[in-house]
């Protein structure tokens, strides 16, 4: 931390230039933000059980099919291994390789569009055949659970895009990159949720 002393005897403090990690309030900010959206997905998750034990044995109701589990299988590869090139360009800007953190940001936002885009241009609308959110409660929180993730991997989306400006523009190396490790912990974080949403709405149907 710098000090200068003015001639009147007075110590100024200033903030360092940079801080990464728990050092960094900004980083800080994060953490409890993935705290606060993770409360919010457990009330939702929840939530949706107490409607299933108290609507009776037969889950989906109204004569719903369960839902088919191959596409929901394939978004999940698509989505997991999105974590894997974020993860190597966290990495890689922790040594200063701009190279492998713009190419590592760009195969991790590629691989999350294809996973939006399978969500609401291939499950949405053959669900919507079926049954909608108004249909009943299980229509309500199966499109209230699956939306809820959707919005977060939208959000994650931009937020890569941003950072992706940024890391073109050279705003990053090995001591400044913040932003770089809030976007991996964000992105992370949705992709562990998507787990818990896979095994309540896809996979306990079937059970």
């Amino acid at each position: 931390m710098e000090r200068d002393i003015e001639p009147t005897g007075r110590v100024d403090e200033f903030l360092p230039s940079y801080a990464n990690g728990s050092t960094s309030f900004a980083w800080w900010g994060m953490a409890w933000l993935i705290a606060t959206e993770a409360a919010l997905f457990a009330t939702v998750i929840v939530s949706y059980w107490y409607i299933r034990f108290r609507s009776g044995p037969i889950w989906p109701p109204d004569g719903i099919a369960a839902p088919e589990l191959a596409l929901p299988l394939v978004m999940s590869a698509i989505l997991w291994s999105s974590s894997i090139p974020v993860h190597l360009a966290d990495r890689a800007i922790r040594r200063g390789d701009q190279r492998r953190l713009r190419f590592g940001l760009l195969a991790g936002l590629l691989l999350g569009a294809a996973f939006l885009s399978l969500q609401f241009a291939v499950e949405y609308p053959s669900v919507l055949d079926e049954f909608t959110a108004r249909t009943n409660a299980y229509g309500s929180m199966f499109f209230t659970l699956t939306g809820l993730h959707g919005l977060h991997v939208l959000v994650g989306l931009a937020f890569s895009v941003w950072v992706q400006v940024r890391a073109w523009r050279g705003a990053f190396d090995e001591r400044r990159h913040v932003s770089v490790q809030n976007f991996a912990m964000y992105w992370h974080f949705v992709d562990v949720v998507w787990l818990f949403v896979l095994l309540t709405v896809y996979v306990s149907p079937h059970l």
